[in-house]
């Protein structure tokens, strides 16, 4: 399916795009180069093939659930003006 100028201008026109008489050859040309890419991805074989549920289905490689550094709460909250069961206490904003 090849697009014509008339065709082009008629979709500026719905697409309320301004399109001087310069732009139109090249713009055509785009739009069906993109048609032509379309028609050739549309003409791939896809039988037997499972439709994905994400295009990148891999599994993340994780690392491992391990310890990596030691607990400083306390270090922290010795210098804190005022702390109770391991919790920071701030003064009430909201009345």
């Amino acid at each position: 399916m090849a697009l014509e100028r008339s065709d082009v201008e008629k979709i500026a026109h719905l697409a309320r795009l301004g399109l001087n008489e310069a732009d139109l050859p090249r713009t055509t040309e785009t739009l069906n180069n993109i048609l032509g890419l379309i028609d050739q991805m549309q003409a791939v074989d896809t039988a037997g093939i499972e439709p994905l549920a994400h295009p990148l289905e891999a599994t993340q490689r994780l690392r491992a659930d391990a310890v990596s550094e030691e607990n400083r709460r306390d270090a922290y909250q010795a210098i804190a003006p005022a702390v109770q069961d391991g919790l920071y206490l701030v003064p009430k904003v909201i009345e």
